[in-house]
């Protein structure tokens, strides 16, 4: 079912053991426009007030507790490493996660089966090498959005389904030219993002949007 992404923030996180913090953000693949980690505030347990899971080792959103539940404990959930989400995610950062929570980044091919086999008390190092792969959900709103003959307006949010965790379609809001409305615009018709330029390029021209 279809949901703007924003609606889940602050949605409770439970481990197997305990709630672990609310959601603040989400990681998603800048090519496969597919969820792919949860940004979770774990509050003062921690010593950092952040940590990533896969969404793989999540049950779909309870909408009316609004809660996720983690097929983790807390431990496995505070040993996890370390990333900054604020920035684009490295791959090194990204091949971390992946070795830490047993490859279940990956749920859209491999389906989450089992209670997660995360060894406890086990920490990753990760490297800082910028190679962008990841990128945070909140990081498109406001970008500039443009088709292939000029700018039409700017991203409000994203669009995702819960079934599958791909972000399906951008919210933009369109300029004068088309009176200041609404639309949702498929995410298949995004050819480039510009991260620099903070642009959404479309290959689609304005009158055939």
């Amino acid at each position: 079912m279809p949901h703007d992404l924003k609606s889940l923030m602050g949605f409770s996180v439970i481990a197997s053991d305990g709630e672990v913090g609310s959601v603040k953000n989400f990681l998603f693949d800048d090519v496969s426009w597919t969820i792919q980690y949860l940004v979770v505030d774990v509050g003062t347990w921690l010593k950092r007030r952040e940590v990533v899971l896969p969404i793989a080792a999540v049950d779909r959103p309870d909408w009316a507790k609004k809660t996720f539940q983690a097929h983790l404990t807390k431990e496995q959930v505070g040993n996890s490493p370390n990333t900054d989400t604020e920035k684009p995610v490295s791959r090194q950062q990204e091949i971390a996660m992946e070795e830490y929570f047993g490859k279940l980044a990956f749920w859209v091919s491999t389906q989450y089966s089992g209670g997660a086999q995360i060894p406890t008390g086990r920490k990753y190092p990760v490297r800082t090498k910028e190679d962008p792969d990841l990128r945070s959900g909140w990081d498109l709103l406001g970008y500039g959005v443009w088709a292939s003959d000029g700018e039409i307006g700017r991203l409000e949010a994203l669009i995702i389904d819960d079934d599958s965790w791909h972000l399906s379609y951008l919210d933009v809001q369109m300029g004068d030219w088309l009176l200041n409305r609404s639309v949702l615009i498929p995410t298949g018709w995004v050819e480039s993002v510009s991260w620099a330029n903070r642009r959404i390029i479309l290959h689609h021209e304005k009158n055939g949007i």
